[in-house]
């Protein structure tokens, strides 16, 4: 078999996550499959991958591989497009990867906004919650949290800040004096996230850059958000919560905001687009790179614009 082509369905294997399932995908039978990747297997001198009958995982040799064949591929893409005087139009399966609740009000006009402007290409996407490796885990892209990158190989480029705010209840602080400065808060219970993601203390800025770390007491951690917002609504505590999540909560006063005047810092949560380094990308990959940014470059225009108005509501 062609040694182009082999790459190619040792490719599709690894991203598929299986034999059958990369057969289906090419047209092919999980024969055919099999000898492409054990004459891969032979010219290379190296097992690719540890077979079960339930399971197909890489091997140490074929992690370094596919980053390899993946540069080969995408790179002769490119070239047999230059050569031939085609447009290389974005097409093919993209596979995604995105924090579950950070990106949940971002994620559906991003993708949606994505397909309007390249219908051709089609999108995988996972959601989770968990560190993720872009290349063992088979993505071409995420939109993560920095945590979420369990390797440093990776590009990243920031595509929003999300300031975290702290929030109760007023059932809560019916009960529990009402923190009036940072150090009141260490009287207080919190739900936070795990501290093998962010440490249990809060940070504020002080008067001639002498900070304030305020440690903070808990009963309830989850590294969700959402429950985190939840349980705090339950009356459980207060917390540290990215004010875009808890909008609805403030308009309709099931949440207040405490301590508004004293900035946290390092206070707020990062979602950056993170991909592969390459040196040609595929053009799928570079469509969603640029979409991406031009699409958080407009939020946050459109947030500071209703900001303006606000604050120019509430001096009137």
């Amino acid at each position: 078999m062609d040694y182009i082509e082999s790459l190619r369905i040792f490719r599709t294997v690894v991203e598929a996550k299986g034999f059958r399932r990369a057969a289906d995908r090419l047209g092919t039978t999980p024969p055919v499959i099999s000898r492409a990747v054990a004459s891969l297997e032979q010219r290379l001198g190296v097992r690719l991958f540890n077979r079960t009958t339930r399971q197909v995982s890489l091997t140490e040799s074929a992690t370094r591989v596919y980053d390899r064949c993946c540069q080969i591929l995408d790179d002769l893409s490119v070239v047999e497009d230059e050569m031939t005087g085609q447009t290389h139009t974005p097409s093919g399966v993209l596979r995604l990867v995105a924090h579950t609740t950070a990106t949940n009000k971002r994620l559906v006009p991003l993708i949606a906004s994505f397909k309007q402007r390249y219908p051709k290409v089609s999108l995988d996407i996972t959601l989770t919650e968990r560190p993720v490796d872009l290349v063992a885990d088979g993505f071409d892209l995420g939109v993560v949290l920095p945590f979420m990158l369990s390797s440093d190989q990776a590009v990243t480029r920031l595509l929003e800040r999300m300031p975290l705010g702290i929030f109760a209840t007023e059932a809560y602080l019916a009960s529990h004096a009402r923190p009036v400065t940072p150090e009141d808060l260490a009287a207080h219970t919190f739900v936070v996230m795990p501290p093998s993601l962010r440490k249990p203390v809060l940070t504020f800025r002080g008067e001639e850059h002498q900070d304030l770390t305020i440690p903070i007491r808990y009963d309830v951690s989850s590294n969700n958000p959402v429950f985190n917002r939840e349980m705090v609504l339950m009356g459980f505590g207060i917390g540290a919560l990215p004010i875009a999540l808890v909008e609805e909560e403030i308009s309709s006063g099931k949440l207040v905001r405490l301590l508004e005047a004293f900035e946290i810092r390092e206070g707020a949560v990062e979602i950056r687009l993170a991909y592969n380094t390459r040196t040609l990308m595929p053009a799928k990959v570079r469509a969603f790179i640029d979409h991406a940014g031009e699409f958080f470059d407009e939020l946050a225009k459109t947030t500071a614009t209703a900001g303006g108005r606000s604050n120019a509501s509430s001096a009137s």
